[in-house]
């Protein structure tokens, strides 16, 4: 008889380092230049801060949720214990919408990074699409990529987690040696003041808190992983915690240990980031290394966000609202159907391009605060609901993850309003959001529906019989 849960084989570090890989992506390395041009040094680096905290009032009701549901699928499953079928799906269906928009964009995006150190990687055009020419040998690279990953996750998460353990090790070592270089070659002069004569402190700080929360958006992984890991539960929620923290505090240090190092306004007119700042001031190598971080940042992400992406298409099957075989494990207690499917997706988009792809990275942040919202409110409702369910972990005082909540509805808000700061690309980000839903819609209907109580007790497995 096949196995009904996955093989707990994640330690607290393994745990960890994926849920910060999820966090730490590549663009924020080189984005630097244009964030200091346009809202300061202090603009960039005290919204990551606020951003930060807001994070970590939501990453609060995670902790408490995961650790009282440490089952595949985060989010879901608390939307399910909370609110049922319905919104289970929601939860369910904007996590694969963001998890597979990141994956595909990967598939290309890890080959044009090469292509900057390998120039040779550039030759034999495919295709131009949203202006992006796809090459051969870049396509290739990304598949061949995306492969590897299936290959790792689907020889068990304790593989996959030792090797996502040893990259981090390497950005985290990385980070230290430009933290340690910026704030000993530099002065505190070179960043302060952390504003232009042009720019308002307290506008350039708050306008850029909404952009920053989209860079803390995959601490949730935690929760998504949470039946591999071989942890008591009370450790899931300090996982979770930890994750936010640690990669709000790698952002801040290491782009305010760039600001330090030389003039922030020079910085700002760079093309990318970190690394030409500490090219100009005289590190070739760490340059290199701010480089390393940006390519490991993607190596990781994808790492991370695959196996991730998985384990919510085995929740939907599990609940019924996908086909059952997806929910089968093999005999070693691994979700190969589902991790082929989500290989399957990644590679069906990856072939567009860096270019089409950012629209569906964009979308997929609207995703996330949606993800975010739904995940707050299934805490107040579950403690309304079922005050006698089992807490391993509760959050206080209770009001925090609201903060968090409110801020998260805040960007879903900002970004869907046209012609605001945050908005999304018109028409073609707004129609790719109209075919996800329209598309989750008739996945819904079309979907076998298992009935509440066998529905929850598939999602929820062994934990149903302790609440």
């Amino acid at each position: 008889m096949l196995p009904q849960d996955l093989t707990k084989s994640l330690t607290l570090p393994m745990l960890v380092a994926l849920g910060v890989a999820g966090v730490l992506g590549t663009s924020w390395v080189y984005t630097a230049s244009k964030f200091f041009a346009e809202y300061g040094a202090g603009g960039e680096i005290f919204g990551l801060a606020i951003a930060g905290l807001l994070a970590s009032c939501v990453a609060l009701a995670y902790a408490e949720l995961a650790a009282r549901f440490p089952r595949a699928g985060g989010e879901l499953v608390f939307a399910y214990a909370a609110f049922g079928q319905r919104m289970a799906f929601v939860a369910g269906w904007v996590l694969v919408g963001a998890y597979v928009s990141s994956l595909a964009f990967y598939v290309t995006a890890s080959g044009m990074l090469l292509a900057l150190v390998l120039p040779g990687l550039s030759v034999m055009p495919l295709y131009t699409v949203a202006g992006t020419t796809v090459h051969l040998p870049v396509l290739l690279f990304g598949i061949l990529l995306a492969l590897s990953v299936l290959g790792f996750t689907a020889s068990g998460m304790r593989i996959a987690g030792a090797v996502q353990l040893v990259l981090f090790t390497v950005m985290l070592l990385i980070g230290i040696a430009l933290v340690l270089t910026g704030f000993g070659a530099g002065s505190l002069g070179n960043f302060w003041p952390a504003f232009g004569p042009d720019q308002d402190p307290v506008t350039g700080t708050l306008r850029f808190v909404l952009p920053a929360m989209t860079f803390l958006t995959g601490f949730s992984l935690v929760s998504v992983l949470a039946e591999d890991a071989d942890l008591p539960p009370r450790r899931i929620a300090w996982a979770v915690l930890a994750t936010v923290l640690t990669a709000a505090g790698l952002y801040c240090v290491v782009l305010l240990a760039t600001a330090w190092l030389i003039p922030w306004q020079t910085t700002a007119t760079f093309s990318d980031g970190v690394i030409d700042a500490f090219r100009h001031a005289g590190f070739p190598l760490l340059g290199w290394g701010a480089y390393g971080i940006s390519a490991l940042g993607l190596l990781t992400s994808f790492l991370a966000l695959f196996p991730a992406a998985s384990r919510v298409i085995l929740a939907l099957a599990r609940a019924g609202l996908f086909p059952p075989a997806l929910a089968r494990l093999s005999p070693a207690g691994r979700p190969i159907n589902a991790l082929l499917f989500t290989l399957l997706l990644t590679l069906g988009l990856g072939w567009l391009g860096k270019g089409a792809l950012l629209w569906f990275l964009d979308t997929a942040g609207v995703y996330i605060g949606l993800a975010w919202v739904i995940a707050v409110l299934s805490l107040y409702r579950i403690r309304r609901l079922h005050p006698d369910w089992p807490a391993p972990y509760r959050v206080r005082p209770t009001w925090l993850p609201a903060v968090g909540g409110a801020s998260a509805l805040a960007v879903i808000v900002a970004t869907l309003i046209p012609g605001s700061p945050l908005s999304l690309v018109w028409p073609e980000e707004y129609l790719i959001l109209a075919a996800w839903v329209m598309l989750g819609g008739i996945i819904y209907r079309l979907a076998p529906r298992r009935r509440d109580a066998g529905g929850l007790a598939a999602v929820l497995g062994p934990q149903i019989n302790r609440l």
